[in-house]
């Protein structure tokens, strides 16, 4: 054995390894927003869920990856367990995809592929098609390294060398502890098993030894689910726990099924000569048996779950969290651009109630109501810091332009409504120097100031429909533009006229002040309301057109 072969197949490894990632990534970026649409019409239908899951998993080249980002949904709230069982067994299959892909011979044409995806990605402007770019480099470097770890492993291997090691993997147990293991630390069933196809390719092992370690594998396989876990609420970690059960009772039904009945001979004989595609056809046994076997039984399996896992949710606890957005959604990224909508048209819900409430606190005099403003109030801060750090992690992955202007477009949305709730707080400050000092108002200055309240939360409605929307009407935008030129000219006009009845003496010095700091609250309230409004690049295009 020379020290040079080994570096031969480790290279190669990493050849697989950089190839898997960059297809994977390319497939997934490529299938941007159908990704979403996808993974949106998700229902309670688990047939229709383990189509998604296959689908999902195909693009993404890892049952692995789906599980971890089904534990993240469910954390965000997107989906309920029952909703996930589909998708889990979808996976398993899903993941069969790159096994299969490797079995084929295709070394003469790999580097082809190579050649025709750094073409694309070098002299290709636009990001779309650099994707598809992408996974041809990356599908021609998974099969090159893979070629070059088969031969790597030939030559170590020349002299039995790998042999010897794997001669007490004869032992079903040994050989499914050593899969579960591989499998747990290189965190992908489908590299680990491409690893292992590649060692069948050298004829280092056969299928009759490889079958249980490949169970194995797919029972590690569950290992990033339960990291991603860590650190979930609750109804996310019974995720991990369904989708562990799933593979544990395919393993404990196949392992002895397999040492009785002749299942790795039948494999072989099948696909005689070619001990990769064996083991690739292995793989899929394994996966495809149980899901016929254990998917009519899988709202048992959902049960067993909720009972080893009890879950209940605390509608009063967590308030002072994010509800949508998650850190493992991020190896999606047209999820996590949706859930950030998400999470950021939550933050418009919770300034509109700020808002409103402290106007019931000005104008109902009601201390409750100033409390209610300052402890909302810090709920906004911590969202609009949270979401504002999620979108920076967001701008580092590679997402579609449309995606990108929309995360630039909520950003600039976070300060204005982060504004406007510091406006509120002001009003409730303002309403505590009324209490305080007992402080009176007209009731002409009281009419003029509900009137521009209602108009300014009028607009804020319009305002953030639209944002949230991130579409409208051109009568809509006709509307918001005239309200707001309504709330403008209520503040000068109001502004001209307490300052009269001030001179006239029917407004005091103190209760004027008040009045009209409320005034250019309110003013920069809506300012920052149409702010909002037209963060969208192409809705700031009509409002110039409208207004024109």
């Amino acid at each position: 054995m020379q020290i040079t072969d080994l570096f031969l197949v480790f290279g190669g490894l990493g050849l697989f390894f950089l190839g898997m990632k960059l297809m994977g990534d390319g497939l997934e970026l490529a299938a941007g927003n159908k990704l979403r649409t996808l993974l949106e019409k998700i229902t309670a239908n688990k047939y229709l869920g383990m189509l998604v899951g296959l689908v999902v998993t195909a693009v993404i080249q890892s049952s692995s990856a789906t599980a971890a980002m089904v534990v993240g949904f469910t954390n965000a709230g997107l989906m309920e367990l029952a909703q996930t069982v589909g998708i889990l067994f979808g996976s398993k299959i899903g993941t069969c995809m790159t096994s299969v892909l490797l079995s084929f011979d295709m070394g003469s044409i790999v580097p082809l592929f190579i050649f025709a995806g750094v073409i694309v990605i070098m002299f290709v402007k636009k990001n779309n098609y650099k994707y598809y770019g992408q996974i041809l480099a990356g599908f021609g470097i998974l099969f090159y390294g893979m070629t070059v770890m088969s031969d790597g492993l030939k030559e170590l291997n020349s002299e039995g060398a790998i042999d010897n090691i794997l001669s007490s993997v004869n032992n079903p147990f040994i050989g499914l502890a050593l899969g579960t293991i591989i499998t747990a630390i290189i965190q992908s069933s489908s590299a680990s098993v491409g690893i292992l196809m590649a060692l069948g390719a050298a004829g280092a092992i056969g299928v009759d030894q490889a079958i249980y370690i490949v169970y194995g594998m797919n029972l590690g396989a569950c290992m990033p689910a339960f990291l991603s876990a860590m650190g979930a609420k609750r109804n996310a970690k019974q995720v991990a726990i369904l989708n562990l059960l799933i593979t544990l009772f395919g393993v404990i039904l196949l392992v002895p099924l397999t040492m009785i009945l002749p299942i790795s001979s039948t494999i072989e004989s099948i696909l005689p000569g070619n001990v990769s595609a064996q083991i690739s056809a292995s793989h899929i046994f394994f996966n495809v048996v149980n899901m016929v076997v254990l998917m009519p039984f899988s709202t048992l399996m959902v049960k067993l779950t909720q009972k080893m896992l009890p879950y209940h949710e605390d509608p009063e606890k967590d308030k002072m969290a994010v509800e949508f957005i998650d850190n493992r959604i991020l190896t999606t990224p047209p999820m996590a651009v949706l859930q950030c909508e998400k999470e950021v048209a939550r933050l418009t819900r919770l300034v509109q109630k700020n808002y409103n409430r402290s106007l019931i606190a000005f104008f109902d005099r009601d201390k409750d109501s100033i409390d209610k403003v300052l402890d909302r109030e810090k709920v906004i801060d911590y969202l609009s810091k949270s979401i504002t750090d999620y979108i920076v992690k967001i701008n580092g992955l590679d997402i579609e332009d449309h995606d990108r202007q929309i995360v630039a477009a909520m950003y600039s949305a976070i300060q204005d409504l982060e504004r406007i709730g510091d406006h509120a707080e002001n009003i409730v400050e303002y309403t505590r120097t009324v209490l305080e000092e007992d402080l009176k108002f007209s009731d002409t200055a009281i009419t003029e100031m509900r009137d521009i309240c209602e108009k300014c939360r009028t607009l804020m409605e319009l305002s953030f429909a639209m944002f949230n929307a991130q579409g409208a009407s051109p009568e809509l935008i006709e509307r918001i533009i005239q309200v707001e030129d309504e709330v403008d000219e209520c503040k000068d006009d109001y502004k001209i006229a307490h300052i009269a009845r001030m001179n006239e003496g029917t407004c005091n010095a103190e209760s004027g002040a008040v009045f009209l700091n409320m005034l250019i609250d309110i003013e920069r309230v809506g300012d920052h309301a149409i702010n909002v409004a037209f963060a969208i690049p192409n809705r700031q295009k009509q409002v110039l057109t409208a207004k024109a």
